[in-house]
């Protein structure tokens, strides 16, 4: 560089524009926020957008504007969500036909689905639940791994009586 800058007029020494080019490269540059990564962006995309902090539905914007296929795959999965805390299930198979039309990848989910698509609508549909029962049963379940190779199912209904 020192060769090509002395015959436009540069009066300056070898190991000035030497000096010169090392403050540049050793210099930091711009500091640039990180990108979120993934399982943060996914965090975004699953929590309801009225639960989001002030930054965030701001910061998952900024990352939709970049990758179109993931806006359109944000809707799905809000629709979805909405579909479920709604208890909307007759709405499942307009869900299913956009899925497909969109081609993003949820197609494994579509065709679990169909595998037992009327079960699958009136889940979300119906009023009942069997929470109660499951929840009971992980309970039970939990109590007998605490007290795994202590005693025998004795013990297990008496803790189980206590926790009741």
């Amino acid at each position: 560089m020192w060769e090509e800058i002395v015959p436009l007029g540069y009066q300056g020494s070898h190991q000035r524009v030497r000096a010169c080019f090392r403050e540049k490269r050793l210099s930091p540059g711009p500091v640039t926020a990180r990108p979120p990564s993934p399982r943060v962006v996914a965090g975004w995309i699953l929590h309801r957008p009225e639960t989001l902090t002030e930054t965030e539905p701001l910061r998952l914007k900024a990352v939709l504007v970049h990758y179109p296929e993931l806006d359109a795959l944000t809707g799905h999965v809000r629709s979805i969500g909405q579909m479920l805390t709604e208890r909307q299930g007759e709405r499942l198979p307009q869900w299913l036909d956009a899925v497909r039309r969109d081609e993003l990848g949820l197609y494994t989910l579509a065709a679990g689905i169909d595998r037992d698509q009327d079960a699958v609508i009136l889940g979300p549909t119906l009023p009942w639940s069997s929470g109660v029962v499951e929840g009971r049963v992980y309970r039970i379940r939990m109590l007998k791994r605490r007290m795994f190779g202590r005693s025998g199912f004795a013990l297990l209904r008496k803790r189980a009586q206590l926790y009741s």
